[in-house]
């Protein structure tokens, strides 16, 4: 017992002490995989077997095989998807989130982590205009979100409309840039989409009333979905317009905010998200813009009641945890049950640093966005596709083809520079920035786009 116990505490500090080191690193080494998926197999095949192996052994495995070979979205050359920028608050934390073993389904299992996500999650609300009655829970990302959250819009759209909805499959009205997991999550929910064909790639007022106009029959619309920062272009779909059609026609509001939603901390930025506060429900990832680790999505509900009349589920086991008035269970508030304290390092994150950095640290990518905008104007072969809502900026380089776009991002990711993918817009391969990091440079950007020429 003495020598497993010396050997835990050996692996404790091995595995701390790498930690630290990654948790010190300033700024985050891009990296690149350089093994082929054969070679990965072939190092790792046989490690796991039924004796066990030291820890340093083990750990370092890890620290040459596998760490080289993941892209760190936490860079600030990391230009590309959605990146990450966790803070180093956050991302401690996350580790003695872990480390406490949080099981955070039950008010009864751990009030204290559910009440400070609480508070996180008010924080959320009241930038975005809800009403004092709003609340939900932290989920594990934005596909998860919408999922629940349109879940709870189908279930609430079948008790509106009683027996027209038998038999029926209810529909929802989307602009053709939502993102991916809406379709999906529409099909897992046996929903039909009514997509409105946007010309400017923007859901407005405008288009919305022109594809209803043709639809001879509406009784069976649940819901409208908005995209509040879409993630090819990060365009903010018209809230205040859309919002109002909803509200008038007492179909729900969901707004998809998963890349851009946290914008509304950034005071420059807030006026775009104007008619948000109409929302019946809306999701932000705080591993995206509020800069804490992955997994997290933050998920609201003007009233959750609805959701929890939705989500609640009913075991024998489960009665314990439903006795008290001032619970607060955040596995009724989803379709999860199981789920670990994901807003806590966020909450600690926000506590020390506070809420000014944060909004500075969005500005700081907006403004770099806009700044690398300018340069693309001004450069002779590129050209700006359209100005940038948020921190994504799309360009062309004039008399590219798609393989070009694609010898210039691997020499950028060989060498370290930049991981900066291309995408494709209306067809077309283009260059594309997502700025989210505070860190990354206006100098950085000056290289990438030399490299151009």
């Amino acid at each position: 017992m003495h020598e497993m116990d010396q050997r835990a505490d050996h692996m404790v500090r091995s595995v701390l002490a790498y930690a630290e080191n990654r948790l010190r690193m300033e700024p985050v080494p891009l990296d690149k995989g350089t093994l082929s998926a054969q070679e990965l197999y072939r190092r790792l095949d046989g490690l796991i077997r039924p004796q066990g192996r030291l820890a340093d052994e083990v750990l370092g495995i890890y620290a040459s095989v596998i760490a080289p070979s993941v892209i760190s979205a936490d860079s600030p050359r990391f230009l590309g998807f959605i990146p990450a920028a966790p803070t180093k608050e956050s991302l401690a934390f996350d580790m003695l989130v872990s480390c406490a073993s949080i099981q955070g389904i039950s008010w009864l299992e751990a009030s204290g982590a559910i009440a400070a996500e609480n508070t996180v999650l008010r924080l959320i609300a009241d930038e975005a205009g809800l009403p004092p009655s709003a609340g939900g829970c932290f989920v594990s990302g934005g596909s998860a979100g919408n999922l629940s959250a349109l879940a709870v819009a189908r279930e609430t759209a079948k008790k509106r409309l009683g027996d027209e909805a038998a038999g029926t499959r209810l529909r929802v009205v989307v602009g053709a840039d939502a993102h991916s997991s809406i379709l999906n999550t529409l099909r897992l929910l046996e929903m039909q989409p009514l997509v409105v064909r946007t010309p400017d790639h923007k859901l407005t007022a405008e288009t919305v009333r022109a594809t209803l106009a043709a639809e001879p029959d509406l009784s069976g619309v649940a819901a409208v979905v908005c995209t509040s920062g879409t993630t090819n272009a990060g365009i903010i779909d018209d809230l205040a317009g859309v919002g109002a059609i909803a509200k008038d026609r007492g179909w729900w509001l969901h707004v998809d905010g998963a890349y851009g939603g946290s914008g509304i901390f950034a005071r420059s930025l807030r006026p775009k998200y104007d008619g948000i506060e109409q929302a019946d429900s809306f999701i932000l990832d705080p591993h995206k813009w509020l800069f804490t680790p992955f997994d997290c999505c933050a998920l609201l509900y003007r009233e959750p009641e609805l959701a929890r009349a939705t989500h609640i589920q009913d075991a024998s086991y489960l009665d314990v945890i439903h006795t008290s008035d001032d619970e607060w269970n955040p596995t009724d508030y989803a379709y999860h049950l199981t789920r670990r304290a994901r807003g806590l390092p966020l909450w600690f994150s926000l506590a020390v640093n506070g809420t000014d950095a944060y909004r500075d640290a969005i500005e700081t990518a907006a403004g770099l966005a806009r700044e690398t905008a300018e340069l693309i104007k001004a450069a002779p072969r590129l050209e700006l596709i359209r100005e940038s809502d948020l921190g994504v900026v799309l360009f062309r380089r004039v008399g590219w083809q798609p393989a070009d776009y694609d010898r210039w991002a691997q020499a950028l990711h060989e060498e370290e520079i930049a991981f900066v993918p291309p995408t494709k817009w209306e067809g077309e391969t283009i260059g594309r920035f997502a700025f989210l990091h505070p860190h990354t440079s206006l100098d950085l950007v000056r290289e990438i786009l030399r490299r151009t020429a």
